[in-house]
């Protein structure tokens, strides 16, 4: 699995290198009277989330970005509770673009009803023309806060026990108008673990991608490899796969994932079950972006 990573990771870095020398390009070729204009690339993914990880768009300066998103229940069950549409759990939250490159956000998930805020910093863009730089990075940092009863309310309980930290590092290429690829390695840190077997500081290891299929469609996937003998062997590593449609100022995000939470510290080390019909369930996310001051925000 890591020298799997390795190599993604070299494609990444050398993808640019090969791209010149065959005379491909990432984005369209700048004629030679506009090798002195800086080309970012843009649209890598239709929204700062690829389905539960951050991507390696971030919110435009002046936007709001609001997000709804659902996860039912297993599908096991089949028509008896219509395929786990009767059970679900829901996530909200608002996304700010302080400048294009710095986002912050706060949400709130029903899961252990945790609250969560980030900030995002995206300190490398991809470009062509006068800077060439082959790859996006985003460093991201998240704070969250579980507030739901102590299980045991007669013991002494700490407020810090309900605090989780994820710092994450996000680094990524668009490598045409088609494909998108990137990894986030992550350190997550529990301020309380539960058994002796786990550890409060877990890394993992993520990747996920998008093909686009049309203007208005894209096919997406990501994958959290979380490192052995870290967290309980009940949990197991998170996948999911899905579909982007995008109609006009909102983006509709259908997919299928074996996490039934969306706060960043528990789909990394609470997922329940390895994909499989007990396991996976439908879910979505729909973000809506508002133009609070600014240039309103193409797609």
């Amino acid at each position: 699995m890591n020298k799997k990573f390795l190599f993604v990771l070299l494609v990444l870095v050398f993808g640019n290198t090969y791209a010149q020398n065959t005379g491909g390009s990432m984005l369209d070729k700048l004629g030679d009277d506009d090798k002195n204009i800086t080309e970012y690339a843009k649209y890598s993914f239709k929204t700062d989330r690829i389905i539960n990880l951050h991507s390696l768009e971030t919110t435009a300066r002046g936007v709001m970005d609001v997000k709804i998103s659902h996860r039912f229940g297993v599908i096991d069950n089949g028509v008896y509770d219509l395929f786990g549409l009767d059970n679900a759990t829901q996530r909200f939250g608002f996304d700010f673009g302080l400048t294009d490159q710095i986002s912050v956000g706060i949400n709130r998930n029903s899961v252990e009803k945790a609250y969560d805020a980030f900030v995002s910093y995206k300190f490398l863009r991809q470009s062509t023309g006068a800077r060439v730089m082959p790859i996006t990075a985003i460093f991201l940092s998240s704070i969250a806060v579980q507030t739901q009863k102590f299980p045991d309310p007669t013991r002494v309980n700490y407020f810090s026990s309900r605090l989780f930290y994820t710092n994450q590092l996000i680094i990524g290429r668009k490598f045409d108008n088609t494909f998108s690829l990137e990894l986030a390695p992550t350190l997550v840190h529990r301020n309380f673990v539960l058994t002796t077997t786990e550890k409060n500081n877990v890394f993992a290891m993520g990747i996920g991608g998008r093909i686009r299929l049309n203007k208005r469609l894209t096919l997406n996937a990501e994958y959290v490899y979380v490192l052995p003998n870290q967290i309980d062997p009940q949990y197991k590593n998170s996948l999911s796969v899905g579909l982007d449609i995008e109609t006009g100022g909102h983006v509709f995000q259908l997919h299928f994932t074996n996490s039934p939470s969306m706060s960043e510290y528990s789909f990394i080390t609470q997922t329940p079950n390895n994909w499989g019909p007990q396991a996976v369930r439908f879910g979505f996310n729909v973000s809506r972006v508002f133009t609070l001051w600014g240039k309103k925000p193409e797609r």
